[in-house]
């Protein structure tokens, strides 16, 4: 089986590299999976963390279609904030989505503050 260790780091704020930790595979499929995806955390100027897995969505509100999920603990390439649709869930309550590569999650899943951990003046 080849392993093969990975290091993923996201450009985070003014210009920091936040070293978000390693990553080991197990398979040559899986490794190019991963690679794939650690070029496209790297290609947003953020990095956000959902604390639990949730739905990605192609807009900022819950009628809009899933296009993916957010695993937990997963790091993900994220560019801006915009207000959306008022999600409420684990006793917190934020209009705020955040556009990851992929599409749009809602603050309320992600650590960090109100924005998701991103600056405030990221405004889509």
């Amino acid at each position: 089986m080849l392993i093969r260790t990975i290091a993923r780091g996201a450009l985070v704020g003014a210009g920091a590299l936040a070293l978000l930790g390693p990553l080991t595979v197990g398979t040559a499929a899986a490794d190019t999976a991963t690679t794939q995806g650690t070029a496209r955390i790297m290609a947003a100027p953020y990095a956000v963390v959902p604390y639990e897995t949730v739905n990605v969505r192609s807009g900022p509100w819950r009628s809009e279609a899933i296009v993916g999920t957010a695993a937990a603990n997963q790091p993900r390439g994220a560019y801006c904030w915009t207000s959306g649709e008022t999600i409420t869930d684990n006793g917190y309550s934020n209009d705020v989505w955040v556009q990851l590569v992929e599409g749009y999650v809602s603050a309320v899943y992600l650590n960090g503050d109100e924005y998701g951990g991103l600056p405030a003046s990221a405004v889509c």
